[in-house]
């Protein structure tokens, strides 16, 4: 394969975007890892009376390495939460455990998209591998039909990207209504502090979608090109 200029006026973008969403998220992190809530309790004291407040006693806490890998497995009905954020007693340490209960809820309540985003979890494992890599040889061959399929199978992926984004909105909106409602956030810095961090990491999760748009559009561009340069 070379090189090809155009592939920075579709990906460019994108990439600033999330270079600049990753910095927001990791700002806003660190500046509310330093404050304390003030009920003085760490995520995951938190994320036991949530669970038990809104009835996910079934729900277990566990533990998994690294910083801000921290979510909620349907499959397996477990929140993994990071070491930071569970012996943190910070306003950030609430913020994710509240958004990873919130995923909890969503399970219990049949929230539609939280279903179907998990129904298709294997799908897309599969077709964003597989995707573009029948693309390019379909490309490299001159072989449009199997070029196409590639591209079909990679939009699983953006697809993916779109539902995620209702997904993961809803489940701040439920974090924050829990921290007020539970008690667990005091009304002003705190909850401003909560907030923050929430849309700081929902920029996360546009930007995944407009790197995933941009690639599939690059993908187009460079079909619809080849194509129209073998009809002459």
């Amino acid at each position: 394969m070379f090189w090809d200029p155009m592939y920075l006026v579709f990906a460019l973008p994108a990439m600033l975007l999330a270079f600049w969403a990753q910095m927001r998220v990791r700002s806003a992190y660190s500046r509310y890892l330093r404050v304390p809530n003030e009920r003085s309790i760490t995520g995951l004291e938190a994320a036991q009376m949530m669970l038990r407040s809104h009835g996910l006693g079934h729900v277990s806490v566990q533990g998994t390495p690294g910083q801000l890998t921290d979510h909620y497995d349907p499959r397996s009905k477990a929140l993994h939460l990071s070491q930071g954020v569970a012996n943190s007693r910070s306003v950030a340490a609430l913020s994710i455990v509240a958004h990873e209960v919130g995923h909890a809820v969503q399970d219990q309540t049949n929230y539609g998209p939280l279903k179907l985003r998990s129904g298709l979890v294997p799908m897309v494992t599969v077709s964003s591998y597989v995707g573009p890599v029948l693309f390019i040889i379909g490309l490299m061959f001159q072989a449009t039909g199997l070029a196409w399929a590639g591209l079909i199978l990679f939009s699983a992926s953006a697809f993916f990207a779109v539902l995620t984004l209702p997904v993961e909105m809803n489940a701040s909106k439920r974090a924050l209504l829990m921290l007020r409602t539970d008690g667990l956030i005091v009304q002003g810095t705190e909850e401003a502090g909560a907030r923050r961090v929430l849309d700081a990491a929902a920029w996360t999760y546009v930007a995944a979608l407009i790197q995933v748009l941009s690639t599939l559009l690059y993908y187009v561009f460079l079909l619809t090109g080849s194509s129209s340069r073998r009809r002459r």
